[in-house]
C-alpha cells in the first residue's frame, strides 16, 4: 500500500534491526566436492586393460598348448612320431607322450635300441634309422600299424652295412589321444 500524499513515512529511511538481535547466520555449507571425471575415465581405462590382459593371457596359453601339444590324432600319425623320437632322436622323454601308461609290451623296441647304441660304441660306426610306408589295421584293442625299419650303419662316410625289419605297433584310444602300448618285429 502507498503511503498517503504529503506523508514523511516514505522519506524516512527504513530502521533496520540491531546485529545483537539477528538471528545467527546459518553455517556455511559443506563445500561440494567437484567432479572427477578424469579419475573415472582412468578407471574405466585400467578395467579395460586388466580385462584384455587377462583375455590375452588365456588366448596365449591356450594357443601355446595346441602349438606344443603332441599330435596323436591317428595311428599312424603316433607311430611315426614314436618312431622318430624313440629310434632316431633317442629321446625317452619325448618318445613317452607316445606311449601307453603300462609299456612293458615294448620290450622289444628297447631291445633293438639298445642293439643300436651297442653296435654303435663296439664298431665306432653311426646307425640311422628310416621307415616305409605305415600299413592300418584294426585289432580287437585298437590298431595296429606294421611297417618296415631300414637300419643302414656308416663309418667315415661309408655304408658298412643295412637290414630291413617289419614291425608291428599296436595302438589303443586313449581320451587324449592314440597311444604305442606294444610293438614286435614280425617274422
Amino acid at each position: 500500500m502507498q503511503p498517503p500524499a504529503g506523508s514523511q513515512v516514505s522519506r524516512v529511511p527504513a530502521q533496520r534491526t540491531p546485529p545483537e538481535r539477528l538471528a545467527p547466520p546459518a553455517p556455511a555449507p559443506a563445500p561440494v566436492r567437484p567432479k572427477r571425471p578424469v579419475r573415472t575415465v582412468l578407471a574405466v581405462v585400467a578395467g579395460v586393460v586388466a580385462v584384455l590382459c587377462t583375455v590375452g593371457g588365456v588366448v596365449g596359453f591356450v594357443l601355446y598348448d595346441r602349438a606344443t601339444a603332441p599330435d596323436r590324432s591317428a595311428p599312424d600319425v603316433v607311430v611315426a612320431n614314436y618312431i622318430r623320437a624313440y629310434l632316431i632322436d633317442r629321446n625317452d622323454t619325448k618318445a613317452q607322450e607316445f606311449t601307453c601308461n603300462d609299456s612293458q609290451g615294448l620290450g622289444d623296441v628297447r631291445d633293438l635300441r639298445a642293439e643300436l647304441e651297442q653296435r654303435e660304441a663296439t664298431f665306432g660306426v653311426s646307425i640311422k634309422v628310416s621307415w616305409g610306408p605305415l600299413l592300418q589295421t584294426e585289432n580287437a584293442s585298437g590298431e595296429s600299424v606294421t611297417t618296415t625299419l631300414a637300419i643302414a650303419s656308416s663309418k667315415d662316410g661309408q655304408s658298412v652295412s643295412s637290414r630291413r625289419e617289419t614291425w608291428r605297433f599296436d595302438l589303443a584310444d586313449n581320451k587324449d589321444g592314440w597311444r604305442v602300448c606294444g610293438a614286435s618285429k614280425v617274422g
